[in-house]
């Protein structure tokens, strides 16, 4: 299975793609789309729009898995991360890609067994797990690896198949 993680945000949009089989991670590659913060939003929704593209052109992923937003008090950035996790998440049903979505709480539960992880115990798992010889930069990309690795553990269950049939 290959599975393209997305850290959705609309400065940073990390991604990763990685294959699953055999209860084996082959790391496809890494990295993270970028807009300039002087750009107008219009504009930076449309980079990410492309780069998705590409990036499902390139990897020709088998499924995509997106963080879900949580956000306490700024609801600007909220709105914002919003419209920039929703052109993603078009992208991905225009090439017509299973999308699954997770919160941190089950990213961190997946990769390092325990919901209320720090980052750093994120970053270093999702190195380790995967052979990295060094951990993924910037963090939204780590990030974003760690959430292709939480889908791994729970999108290829023959359960999750039967649940959402």
């Amino acid at each position: 299975m290959r599975i393209l993680g997305i850290d959705p945000g609309y400065a940073i949009v990390g991604w990763g793609v990685i294959e699953y089989e055999a209860s084996r991670f082959h790391v496809l590659g890494y990295g993270s789309i970028t807009t300039p913060a002087g750009l107008d939003i219009p504009k930076r929704l449309e980079m990410i729009y492309d780069g998705m593209n590409e990036l499902i052109d390139k990897y020709s992923p088998d499924s995509i898995a997106v963080e879900e937003l949580f956000f306490g008090h700024n609801t600007t950035t909220a709105i914002v991360v919003g419209e920039a996790r929703g052109v993603i998440l078009l992208s991905a049903q225009k090439h017509g890609i299973k999308i699954s979505e997770y919160t941190p709480l089950q990213v961190k539960q997946a990769v390092v067994g325990y919901g209320r992880a720090e980052k750093n115990q994120v970053i270093t798992l999702v190195t380790q797990l995967l052979g990295l010889s060094a951990p993924p930069k910037p963090d939204d990309t780590a990030d974003a690896l760690a959430i292709a690795v939480c889908h791994a553990h729970s999108g290829s269950s023959r359960i999750a198949d039967y649940f959402n049939k």
